[in-house]
């Protein structure tokens, strides 16, 4: 058996960062969770217009880290086999042969997810929770790292259908990379084409590497005054009247995990309550209901700062 890569140092890790910011402008910290997420071999949501480099973002890591990368267009007429993949009879074989749909990549851009209808959406969930996918009664496994970034137009535009709650809860992060600060815009329009630099990318890690730092982040040392900190913030979400529904178990166990990969980008090997709150926006914002029904429309930010400012640390 070929031994595994070693991991790699948190210098290796920000210089992923520093690459990827020579491609998408003017947004350090929505990268930085970007790859906090895959880390932590989570999924990402992006919800956010179109044309604000949420696709560029999606192939820029993929490039960078050397993997594989599929990109679905979700319609409202897509197909659960249009994800997922298809078995077609071979007459020479005189048998049905399986052929896979871009689900079978290690990074897959969901472009617009919510333009499909929930039958389209729900062909990612075993997918996103399990890392396999069955067909006709056959289960195979994804390849290996699986990352899965959504692209979510917001809900009031015409032609989407919300994500239901198991959707949602299946991403480990949400975030929005809104528009350009004045000085980022200005190196856009004066520069070539985003996509164009795309083309010369060349890998800052290869897939074992970053494999290895997954397994680096699980590694990552959380006091148990920590875990404290984290039960008393996902009790609180169930417990206090501003939400209709708490944070899942699968939400606290993903608040660890992105700490911890936030915590070895910043190159510890163990877990501070900032890091809890510098991930707590993007990890439980779109798993939070008012009552009714609704969404939670304040910002993320501010959803978090109640949650900070409500529970005190340990």
């Amino acid at each position: 058996m070929a031994p595994s890569a070693a991991a790699p140092s948190s210098t290796a890790l920000t210089g992923v960062l520093a690459a990827a910011e020579q491609i998408i402008l003017g947004k350090p910290q929505q990268l930085r969770l970007a790859f906090a997420c895959l880390l932590a071999r989570g999924h990402l949501l992006i919800e956010d217009l179109p044309g604000v480099g949420k696709t560029t973002l999606a192939h820029t890591l993929a490039r960078l880290l050397g993997l594989d990368f599929q990109r679905i267009q979700f319609t409202s007429d897509m197909l659960p086999a249009d994800i997922l993949g298809i078995s077609i009879f071979d007459r020479e074989r005189s048998s049905f042969r399986f052929h896979p749909g871009p689900i079978f990549t290690q990074v897959v851009l969901a472009d617009e997810i919510n333009r499909a209808t929930p039958k389209a959406q729900s062909a990612l969930l075993e997918a996103m929770e399990e890392r396999q996918v069955t067909v006709d009664g056959e289960t195979r496994p994804l390849p290996e790292p699986f990352f899965v970034i959504a692209t979510q137009n917001p809900t009031h535009q015409i032609g989407t259908f919300p994500l239901p709650e198991s959707q949602l809860d299946r991403f480990l992060m949400r975030i929005a990379l809104g528009y350009p600060d004045r000085d980022a815009e200005r190196a856009l329009l004066e520069g070539c084409d985003r996509r164009a630099l795309l083309a010369d990318i060349q890998p800052v890690l290869d897939p074992a590497i970053l494999a290895a730092a997954q397994a680096q982040v699980r590694q990552i040392h959380v006091a148990p005054a920590l875990i404290d900190y984290v039960q008393a913030l996902v009790a609180h979400t169930r417990h206090a009247a501003t939400w209709q529904h708490g944070l899942s178990p699968r939400a606290g166990l993903g608040l660890l995990a992105a700490a911890r990969a936030w915590a070895l980008l910043a190159g510890r090997d163990h877990v501070l309550p900032e890091d809890v709150q510098a991930v707590l926006p993007t990890v439980a914002t779109h798993r939070l209901q008012v009552p009714g029904g609704a969404i939670e429309s304040r910002a993320p930010e501010d959803v978090a700062r109640l949650l900070i400012e409500a529970v005190p640390l340990p």
